[in-house]
């Protein structure tokens, strides 16, 4: 008997049991059966926000900063156009900036006059906001496999805004379609971040990011770093547009398209090749090919200006520059002659002999001076100082004689090495630069021309030509013909 009653209370025990993991498990958040019928209550909230004004000098401060940025927007805007890639993009931010600007302008002016008035900058406003309940958004907290809202827990996709934390802990707010992100916005320590997301709400896709410290990245992210064509424009540094790499700037890819403005440059070798001797058939001259790194998919280029080496040195002349700048001036082609340095001879003796060697007409290009030295040429002469001591008096010499600013030629490695220092300041903000550089990528700085092979195809010409294209398009072209410097 006493048996019995010790297993019949073990099964009331036990139907008890049951009885509460049932009840735990329609009441869980987890359970597919647990979907609250009432509707959440919203209440209307009331926003206070305190607003200080800045001072005439933070304002002035940010519109310097503003002004910097639009300043490289100029020159960017003013050598593309709209068949470049990413151009809709950076116009679009131009557009934004220049509001800013205006903004900021009219700021200062206010700022300004107070001060002059003796008014106090920097008060502090309060401002009181009314949002009614209709007008608030029922925003979810994301989690695995459902999401809270309005104090309730739903199994199932997220659909419409929502909250959600990141493996690192970053907060993101987001609008969710089926539980995949559509749009999203993440502010951290190191910015805001809004445009499209991974699963792992990492930056993905297309997106903006902008800086605490003034920098606009804008296009198409990977992992969290721009990864593909995109831009990175700021105060602080030079404005970067083109091909990403995990966060890592390529450089600009160019198309080749008909609307560039292509052109040749030619020495002696164009002519002899061992001991035979080859002519230029200048009535034939078309680039057929911009080399190997260049696909142009067959499209073929006509020659719209050339140059050519008259001298190196203090004693070495090109035989055939004479007959070849007449030929190609007769022909219609805007022509040029250079100068190739040589660091064994005075910079003054070498400009002179250029000047006094060379032909020079109305309408000709400005004259180029060629520097191509080794590093070890470079450090025998005492560094990059005074190598731009010797190139600063042959410019200026060969300016004062023919009156045309002359343009220095040299490659993307002597730009990183050299021209970076203080040094070549003067240099760099007063000559336009010629930069031969034979990757896929153009150039990061501002150039006139830009030598992009040394292995084109020229019909007309026997062998290997230097391929050039002119920084801009027809119209800059145009100017530049008129003023011998590309602004």
């Amino acid at each position: 008997m006493k048996s019995m009653k010790r297993k019949q209370q073990h099964t009331i025990a036990g139907l008890a049991d049951v009885a509460i993991l049932a009840l735990l498990v329609i009441i869980s958040p987890a359970s597919p059966l647990f979907t609250p019928k009432t509707p959440p209550q919203m209440r209307d909230k009331v926003e206070i926000r305190y607003q200080r004004q800045p001072s005439a000098d933070s304002l002035r401060h940010a519109l310097q900063r503003v002004k910097e940025e639009t300043g490289a927007m100029d020159y960017y805007l003013r050598i593309h156009n709209v068949t470049d890639e990413g151009f809709h993009l950076v116009a679009q931010y131009d557009r934004l900036l220049r509001k800013e600007q205006s903004k900021l302008e009219a700021a200062v002016r206010q700022a300004t006059a107070q001060q002059a008035a003796g008014q106090r900058n920097g008060k502090q406003t309060v401002e009181r906001h009314l949002i009614k309940a209709k007008d608030r958004p029922l925003t979810a907290v994301k989690t695995g496999g459902g999401y809270w809202k309005a104090g309730h827990y739903y199994r199932g996709k997220l659909n419409g805004p929502g909250l959600v934390r990141d493996e690192r802990g970053r907060i993101v707010s987001a609008v969710w379609n089926s539980d995949t992100i559509v749009s999203a916005v993440r502010i951290d320590s190191t910015g805001i971040y809004q445009g499209q997301m991974d699963s792992r709400y990492r930056a993905s896709g297309q997106g903006v990011m902008d800086e605490w410290d003034g920098c606009h990245k804008e296009g198409f992210w990977a992992d969290d770093a721009l990864d593909g064509f995109a831009f990175d424009s700021s105060p602080n540094h030079q404005l970067r547009i083109g091909t990403w790499k995990n966060g890592r700037f390529v450089g600009e890819r160019l198309r080749y398209t008909a609307e560039r403005i292509y052109g040749i440059d030619i020495s002696r070798h164009q002519h002899e090749k061992g001991r035979r001797r080859y002519q230029i058939h200048w009535n034939r001259l078309r680039i057929t090919s911009l080399g190997k790194r260049h696909n142009t998919e067959g499209r073929t280029f006509p020659v719209s200006f050339v140059y050519i080496k008259s001298t190196e040195g203090t004693t070495i002349r090109n035989r055939y520059f004479l007959k070849d700048y007449m030929a190609a001036r007769a022909k219609g082609i805007h022509t040029g002659a250079y100068h190739f340095f040589s660091l064994k001879t005075p910079a003054l003796a070498q400009a002179t002999y250029f000047v006094n060697h060379t032909l020079f007409r109305s309408g000709d290009f400005p004259p180029v001076l060629d520097v191509e030295p080794t590093e070890a040429q470079i450090r025998s002469i005492g560094g990059t100082e005074e190598l731009m001591r010797r190139i600063r008096v042959f410019m200026e010499y060969v300016e004062r004689r023919t009156h045309m600013r002359p343009i220095l030629y040299v490659n993307q490695m002597f730009v990183n090495r050299h021209m970076k220092d203080a040094a070549a300041a003067d240099i760099k903000q007063r000559y336009n630069v010629w930069i031969a550089r034979y990757g896929e990528y153009k150039p990061d700085v501002k150039l006139v021309y830009w030598q992009l092979c040394a292995d084109g195809r020229v019909e007309g010409i026997t062998g290997d030509v230097d391929v050039n294209v002119f920084n801009g398009y027809q119209m800059q072209f145009d100017d530049f013909i008129k003023t011998g410097f590309h602004q």
